[in-house]
């Protein structure tokens, strides 16, 4: 078994496992943040450039970036239809929502990676006001004995099957599957199902809180795999997006100690 396949099989499901107890420690939202850490698609993505090279992964970074509008659609479409349905079909409609949003990005396909940045910043800056307002979640979620393990080899499954693909697919769509709501949908269905509606919407704001720090890793990778190596250009874009997720976790301990005041 090479090493190569090793990583793809052992890398994903262990950043995963560790996301997952850190969210069991601090709660839905911080489990919602940390998941939108690019701990799925950034090691895809690393596959994909060893693979098939910078130019192809610098522009499946640009597909990346671009569907962190599809996973804003999938987070939208759960937090309504949690609103007044079960785990389901709420899932069935994020379903829906985010294939609509990636048929919609097929067909736009962002001609600059300045014009991603800037749309799916906007997305950012405008997702929370569109979330339902519920009563803050009066449970805490329980934790079942599958739900790490089911996350791990979802995670391993991705990263097979993008990778494998990835050439038939193409750069655009291999960026945008290498997004694919794994994380996002077994912390869903597991809060969803434990907790409630209110904890499920708080949790997914949560996300749209993380993707800022995911955004700016994509923008650093496209910007830096076409004039340095892919070692380094996964430095700078993983240092850039560290950054970023503490600022917005220092930002937010802030807002709620302004706001319980």
């Amino acid at each position: 078994m090479s090493a190569i396949l090793l990583l793809k099989l052992f890398l994903v499901p262990a950043l995963i496992a560790l996301v997952t107890l850190a969210g069991r420690r601090w709660g839905p939202a911080v489990a919602g943040w940390l998941s939108a850490f690019p701990i799925v698609a950034g090691p895809i993505l690393w596959f994909i450039a060893i693979e098939q090279g910078a130019a192809f992964a610098a522009q499946a970074a640009l597909g990346t970036l671009s569907a962190v509008l599809a996973m804003l659609a999938f987070g939208l479409g759960y937090a309504w239809a949690a609103t007044r349905h079960s785990w389901p079909l709420s899932l069935l409609l994020a379903y829906v929502g985010y294939a609509a949003a990636v048929v919609a990005l097929d067909l736009w396909r962002a001609s600059t990676l300045w014009l991603a940045a800037l749309v799916v910043t906007a997305g950012l800056w405008l997702a929370p006001r569109l979330y339902p307002a519920l009563p803050a979640p009066a449970k805490t979620p329980s934790k079942p004995p599958n739900d790490m393990l089911l996350r791990m080899g979802l995670g391993a499954l991705l990263v097979l099957l993008v990778t494998h693909f990835a050439a038939n697919l193409g750069p655009d769509l291999s960026g945008v599957f290498a997004m694919f709501p794994v994380m996002g949908t077994v912390l869903v269905l597991f809060t969803h199902r434990s907790a409630g509606a209110a904890a499920t919407i708080q949790l997914l704001r949560g996300m749209v809180l993380g993707f800022y720090a995911f955004g700016t890793f994509c923008v650093v990778l496209a910007w830096t795999l076409s004039t340095n190596g892919v070692g380094l250009a996964f430095l700078c874009a993983l240092a850039a997006a560290a950054a970023v997720q503490l600022l917005s976790r220092l930002w937010l301990m802030r807002y709620r100690a302004a706001t319980a005041a």
